[in-house]
Parts: structure tokens; sequence; C-alpha cells
């Protein structure tokens, strides 16, 4: 049974009570005026009982912070009981620095604390991945599961060689839980301020994803403060809203798609309402706008994103091959150490407050203001999956059977097809099938669709043709087997051994395939598959075809052998939106494979910088042992 097509938001006037509720108000009026109000299931949170005594001091903040966190848990239960696919909890006051007997940084309860033990005791969750991508350092989530192995949490947050609040030693790369947890608290500390799109998606593509993909949670929670984002005069990043959409995506194909987002930090009212817009249509499944041209990570970037991966590396089998920690000290260390003592302070980015979420006073200096453009509208084509099929075979519910030759085809367009792509022996009926292909296509350049599927006799035959067409226009000339849009993949297993191992192809998709997709920006996404079921499980097509939706604006193509009908249902149910099976936490993936995708990986960085996972001048030329 198919979990509903449905997002959960979560949130309750009553929380504006709270003195830092404009925050809230300005989130939600932004969504209503985005249009995707209209489609969500707004459930008002209950206030939940979590006892008499005031932590913050005042009986205005308690009663909030209840809703808050009853709000979370009711997502909880809705997500995991099937109620809703995903969905987001707009509350106040936010949670990610309370501690077990102390509020901390304007956070009363922790709300995605409670919450993670809350669904694993009340649903059965057996792992559950919390990632924090505030700017601000989680230490409360941390101290709550860093000896519980059933528990990964990640966050990237702004550090400065503990110059930034709150200041500790154990918000560094080198804290990785202790006890049965090692290996399950992973910090990518930032030690400059000015990261942009091309280091969070770095950070994703080489550290959290191959890690996540591993675990293999039932559960995804994303502490969501968006003081990460470009404006805020706390974060003082730059990464643009569009951003955080695409993160939500290359999470929602984990635990079958259940992510449950919950507000954390954001204190920049723009950027705060836009980051919340773009977060909240991906759980709804909206097609993703095209990122901003990216480039590869900066050097301090690149020395966290290396830092992470080789301390983890004994903890996970996924970065056995990363680098060994480099012998020297970051880049930018000495450079900020010396910057703290030259005026006998710590500089206007290393004060960081009071408190991560704190109510901050009025900055003496006039910052200089900075502007981005705004998120483009996300425009959903009138149809989302149209299927070109034969008349023998039913077309899936929800899809739409596309066939362009029915009102008439020109007959030179027909002409030219047969000549270039079939023998004199085909039939007419190729002839057309290849037709619909080609105005299939056009469609979705006009967006009057999103994306599709065919069913053909021969899947070299129609991708040779679809390449050719002016929606892969980004596609460039091949200057043969050395051209850096000649990407050829080799694995050890193949047909032969029963299929891929799962673990090598993941570690190819996310490693390659997706920063290779990413930087390159698509016109159009074609996947084929070819006959015979080399893809060994259905379920790693199925997590293909949901990663890459996110590119291309979820124009997306399926091409399909016409034996295997069987593919033909699930394919088509996760181009409408349903999340790809999980794969359940991942072995080992072969040596051999791991050594060729590293080889391969060197070779491109410096053509495709977003595959880098070193600094430059740290990049090794083989693979560590």
């Amino acid at each position: 049974m198919k979990m509903m097509m449905v997002t959960a938001l979560l949130y309750d006037e009553e929380m504006t009570k709270y003195k830092l509720l404009w925050r809230l108000l300005v989130s939600y009026e932004a969504l209503e005026r985005s249009g995707a109000g209209g489609s969500l299931r707004l459930h008002p949170p209950g206030t939940g009982g979590l006892g008499p005594r005031d932590p913050a001091g005042t009986q205005n903040i308690y009663h909030c912070a209840k809703l808050a966190v009853g709000a979370t848990l009711q997502l909880v239960d809705r997500v995991m009981t099937g109620n809703v696919r995903n969905g987001m909890a707009l509350v106040r006051p936010p949670g990610h620095h309370s501690q077990h007997s102390a509020a901390n940084g304007f956070c009363v309860f922790n709300n995605v604390a409670i919450a993670a033990q809350y669904a694993k005791k009340h649903h059965g969750a057996k792992r559950v991945l919390i990632v924090d991508w505030d700017v601000h350092h989680g230490q409360g989530v941390q101290y709550c599961f860093e000896e519980d192995p059933s528990v990964l949490y990640f966050s990237w947050h702004r550090y400065e060689h503990q110059n930034f609040w709150p200041n500790l030693r154990e918000s560094d790369f080198d804290s990785v839980g202790r006890g049965k947890g090692a290996g399950f608290n992973v910090n990518v500390p930032w030690n400059q301020v000015g990261m942009d799109n091309s280091d969070y998606l770095a950070v994703f593509f080489h550290v959290l994803l191959p890690i996540a993909y591993e675990f293999g949670p039932d559960l995804v929670f994303i502490c969501a403060g968006f003081d990460s984002a470009i404006g805020d005069p706390e974060g003082h990043m730059c990464a643009t809203p569009d951003i955080f959409g695409h993160l939500t995506h290359l999470l929602m194909n984990l635990a079958d798609g259940r992510v449950c987002a919950v507000l954390e930090g954001g204190y920049n009212l723009t950027s705060l309402a836009q980051s919340v817009c773009q977060t909240v249509h991906t759980l709804l499944g909206d097609p993703s706008p095209h990122p901003a041209p990216l480039g590869g990570p900066c050097q301090s970037a690149l020395e966290s994103v290396h830092s992470a991966r080789s301390v983890h590396k004994k903890h996970w089998s996924c970065l056995k091959h990363a680098a060994a920690p480099f012998p020297g000290e970051p880049s930018t260390k000495h450079c900020r150490l010396g910057a703290a003592t030259q005026d006998g302070s710590q500089g206007p980015q290393s004060t960081g407050g009071g408190g991560g979420d704190a109510q901050k006073e009025p900055e003496k200096k006039e910052e200089e203001e900075i502007v981005w453009p705004e998120p483009l509208p996300r425009v959903a084509p009138p149809i989302r999956t149209a299927l070109v099929l034969p008349d023998t075979v039913a077309c899936p519910d929800g899809c739409a059977r596309f066939s362009a030759a029915a009102e008439g085809p020109d007959p030179l367009e027909m002409a030219r097809l047969r000549t270039n792509f079939l023998k004199e022996s085909d039939d007419e009926a190729r002839v057309t099938l290849l037709y619909n292909l080609t105005a299939l296509v056009r469609q979705m350049e006009k967006n009057e669709i999103r994306n599709g599927l065919a069913l053909v006799p021969d899947v070299s035959t129609a991708a040779a043709l679809l390449t050719s067409t002016s929606l892969s226009k980004r596609l460039e000339p091949r200057e043969g087997a050395q051209s850096k849009y000649y990407v050829p993949i080799t694995l050890k297993k193949g047909c032969g051994d029963g299929g891929w191992n799962t673990a090598s192809l993941m570690q190819a998709v996310l490693g390659l395939l997706l920063p290779l997709g990413y930087q390159h920006r698509p016109g159009l996404v074609l996947l084929v598959r070819p006959p015979g079921g080399c893809q060994a499980r259905g379920d790693l097509w199925l997590q293909l075809t949901g990663l890459l939706q996110g590119l291309a604006r979820g124009h997306t193509l399926a091409l399909v052998q016409e034996k295997e009908t069987a593919s033909v249902d699930v394919t088509a149910s996760c181009l409408l939106g349903h999340a790809a099976p999980s794969l359940g936490p991942l072995a080992a993936p072969e040596p051999e494979d791991v050594e060729g995708l590293e080889r391969l990986r060197l070779r491109l960085q410096t053509d495709w910088p977003l595959l880098q996972t070193t600094a430059p001048d740290k990049t090794r030329s083989n693979v560590d042992d």
C-alpha cells in the first residue's frame, strides 16, 4: 500500500505569543503567498504534557515550548503511521541547543531529540537520522545521542576554530561519538564564513549521503535552521534559499520518504521566508529550479570535508578509501587567530551572540546590505508524468498516455526518423514510436510535461535519437574517450554475478553522478534501463530515478526495453513522486570498485571541481590503503 501523497504543516498561532515568533509569522505568510498553503494539510498541535516546571522563567515561553514539542511529536505520528508522507513543523521556541537539565540558546525543550526518542519508543524506528543544517552546532542533540548507535547525528556549523558560539571543543570534526555510538556523530565545522551552494552540496555528496545510505535510517529529521542562508546576520554565509530545496530533495529517498523538518534558527526575514518556502515546496513534490552555476568548494570547506571523511573512515565502509588526515593545520587557523589578536577581540563574526537562537541586540556597526535574486517560481507543468506505451500495455493510474502522432504526424519528420534511426525493414509502428518520443521531449522543453517513460523495442536507438534533440542541447560534442563529458563507470560485478554490488553502485551515484549532474546543469535527464535485468535490484533503479529528479527542473525521461513491462508501474510511481523503497543498511562496496571509482574521480576533478574531497595541495594521486 502506497503512503499518502500528502505533506503536513504543523503550526499554531498560539506560538506567536513567544517573543521571537515574528520569524514564524513571516514563514507561514510566505508559504501562503507562494501557493503552497493550499496543498498542505495544516495540523494545529496539542499542548502535550511535559510537567509543570517552567525552564525559561515565564509561563508564556513554557506554553509555547509545549506547543513546539507537541507539534513535532504529532508530525512524527502522522509520518510514521502513513497518514502523510512527510511534513514540516513551524515551531518556536527552537530546540537543538537544549540539554537534559537546562534550557540553552533560547531553546527550552529539544524538540527533535525528544521526537527521535519518541519515534523509537512508540513507532519502532530502529535507526533515526538527524540532519542539522543550522549555522550553530546543535550540541544538545549531540549530547543526547553521542553513545547511541541507533541515532546518526550530522551537523555542519560555523565554528572558526572554536571562536564561534557555542565555543565548544566537542563541536569539531573529531568528536565522533563515544562507546557504541562512536562514528554516529558527524560534525563538519565551517572555519570561515561565506560558504555557498557548492560548499553545502560538496558536504552532502562526499560526507553526509554516503554515510546516511550506509546507515539506512527508518526516519529522517531535519533541524531546519536557516541562519545558514545568505543574508543572515548570525551566519554570514552565502548559500541561496533555493539550495535548501535541493538538499531536502536529496534526503527524500531515504527512509521510504519519511522526512520531518523542524524549524530552528533564522534571523533575516527575507531569506528565512524564502528558505522555508523552498523546503516545503520540495516536500510537496514541486519541481526544483535549476541551481545557480556551481563551482568547486573553497579550500576551507575542502579541509573540513577532508577532516570529516578521514576521521570517519574507520567507522564507515563507504569512506575506507578516504585520504588520510593532512599533517598540517587548516589554512584558516593562523589567519583567524591573527585577526583575533590584532585588536584584542575575536572579531565581529566570532561573537556569535549569547545563544544560538537568541534575540540579538541591534548591531552598533551598520553592516553592508546583501542582495540576492529571489528564487524562481516553482512552475509545475499541467501534466506530471506522460507515458509512451504500446496499446497492449495499460497506463498506470495518475499518468497520461502520450501520442502526438494521433493528431497527424509531420511527414517530413517521419521520413527523417526512418532515414537516420531505423532500418528499411522496420515497420511504421516503430517510426510512430520515435515520433512520439521527440514530441514528448518538445513538450518537456515547453514545460507542458514534467517527466515521462517510454517502453521501446531498442533503448539504444531511442537514446541516440533523444540526445540529438533540442532539449538535450547541454550535451556537448564528444571529444573521444578522454572528453570530460564521457564518464564510463565500470563495476566489478555484472549480470553474471546476479547484479552489481548495491553499495558500489550507490558509491558511484553519490560521489560521481550527482556532483557531475549538479555541476553540468542539464536540460534533460535521460535514464536508460537496458534489457535483461542487469541493474540487479529494482530498488536501485528507483533510487536513481528518484535522486536524479532534482536535476533539470524534474525533466526526467526513462527509457525501458519493451520486454521489461514489469518495471513500468514502479518506475511511473517514482516519477509521480512516491519515494523509492529504502535500500536498508548497506554492506561494504567492493574494494576493486572503490579503487576504480576513486581513480576516475581524481581524473575528472580538474574539470569538475565539485568532485573534490581534499584541498588542492592535499589531493592524493593514489588511493590510500
